[in-house]
């Protein structure tokens, strides 16, 4: 049988998936089994599709190669090792989960060695089963990451990254100036890119500098540009940025780095909508869109007296923060996946699998750079990656980049910090202990691990 077939053939008979992300196959002859498994993987949040038997599985026309199956090994007729072989032999990879009520240890070894990704014995915990899938989903690239459906490239799944879609759908469609902050490296530039998209201006210009590459001296006529003779080497007229972006966007990246004896003509040129080019007297009038970002606290270089005060309120109109990398680490396995996917097809390189232990390590990194510092560790990866698998060449560590994992715990983080990290996970995880999105997920622990922490900190009886 050409088994590959099952995973190209046309959607038209079974109509379109309902869900473009992570889909998982059930296989069970149990009806009730099958559908409480099916029900637990769409109460994650994750697509389910179901069958009675091994030969359904193999005779229905399937519409995508899912990423991961969860198989019963006591299956009528064809069996679940049998199945496994099938796959196998077709040179189809994905991973298989076995679930067998008798727990038969030769089965169980048999299974593991010609390669499935896990074992569990029925009863099993909803948990065990779930972070199963999870790891498989991690580390398997058999589906395509979507961005943010129709808000810019940007990827992510976490609380704190749907805040910033949030905002910018909000603010979006308005004319009114947005502030971006973050640390370097967060996405700041396609935030911006995302509010231009989204806007009624979108089919206009969008104009960026960067304030930080542009020297002092120069950065004035690239603003607001400047008429021949204006100054020596003024040799031509020169439109500058701010005429450019009429009735379009003008994004200033690293607004904090303009100069302090410029700031009252960019001030000027936002809150009036004009301006005067270097050397000339008329006034040109201007319909331009403010987006500034920043990695520096103004407020505070405002209290310092290195930003004007009325300048920083005329920016600060609708601030929007874009968290760091730490503070979304559930968000890194897509991303890690998002770029591994961008960067195969750009080297022409087959990447089928990202190992689970990688993953684990990448997301534990306190990523100093941010995305911008991921997507080159994947970059690097993917070129030294000459089989189906990722090589991942791990980040540098330096100093104090890197997150203190609390299963590998350093001497000076102190046991009022420990907990102190348990609770905050657990209230992010709305109390939950296991699962994909729960407290252990965020902290990068087992859940057994997770919770004989919580019982010396005394925390169990808080969460159970």
């Amino acid at each position: 049988m050409e088994t590959e077939r099952l995973w190209h053939d046309s959607q038209a008979q079974e109509g379109p998936m309902s869900d473009t992300g992570a889909l998982v196959y059930v296989v069970d002859d149990d009806a009730s089994a099958r559908e409480g498994v099916a029900g637990l993987i769409r109460s994650a949040g994750l697509t389910a599709k179901t069958f009675a038997s091994g030969e359904e599985f193999l005779a229905a026309p399937l519409p995508r190669r899912p990423s991961c199956v969860v198989l019963d090994v006591n299956l009528p007729g064809v069996g679940g090792l049998d199945l496994q072989q099938e796959l196998a032999k077709s040179g189809v990879r994905v991973p298989i989960i076995f679930l067998t009520g008798h727990g038969d240890i030769p089965m169980t070894v048999r299974a593991l060695k010609a390669g499935a990704a896990n074992f569990l014995t029925k009863p099993f915990d909803d948990e065990h089963l779930l972070n199963a899938i999870q790891q498989c989903i991690g580390s398997y690239m058999g589906y395509e990451i979507p961005p943010a459906e129709n808000i810019g490239n940007m990827v992510g799944e976490s609380a704190e990254f749907q805040r910033v879609l949030k905002a910018v759908q909000v603010v979006a469609p308005t004319d009114s100036t947005v502030l971006i902050q973050g640390e370097t490296g967060t996405g700041k530039e396609l935030v911006a890119h995302a509010m231009h998209g989204l806007s009624s201006r979108n089919k206009r210009p969008f104009i960026q500098v960067n304030c930080a590459s542009i020297p002092a001296t120069l950065l004035e006529s690239e603003l607001f540009g400047h008429e021949k003779g204006a100054f020596t080497g003024a040799f031509a007229q020169k439109i500058g940025r701010f005429e450019l972006a009429h009735e379009g966007t003008l994004f200033l990246d690293e607004i904090g780095e303009i100069p302090l004896e410029l700031q009252p003509k960019l001030l000027r040129a936002l809150q009036e909508r004009e301006l005067e080019r270097l050397g000339g007297n008329r006034t040109i009038r201007l319909d331009v869109r403010i987006i500034a970002a920043t990695n520096r606290n103004l407020k505070q270089m405002v209290d310092e007296g290195k930003f004007r005060r009325d300048l920083y309120y005329r920016l600060h109109v609708f601030p929007l923060t874009v968290p760091p990398l730490r503070e979304r680490r559930e968000d890194i396995p897509l991303l890690i996946r998002f770029f591994t996917q961008k960067y195969a097809r750009r080297l022409n390189r087959i990447i089928e699998e990202i190992p689970a232990s990688a993953i684990e390590a990448l997301t534990r990194y306190d990523w100093p750079g941010n995305i911008r510092e991921l997507q080159n560790v994947i970059e690097r990866s993917v070129i030294l990656s000459d089989g189906p698998d990722l090589r991942v060449a791990m980040p540098e560590f330096h100093g104090n980049s890197v997150a203190v994992p609390l299963d590998c715990r350093a001497s000076n983080v102190s046991e009022s910090v420990e907990r102190a990290r348990i609770l905050d996970a657990l209230k992010e995880a709305n109390g939950m202990v296991g699962g994909p999105r729960g407290a252990a997920a965020r902290l990068g622990l087992r859940r057994t691990t997770l919770q004989s922490r919580m019982r010396r900190h005394n925390i169990a009886r808080l969460y159970q």
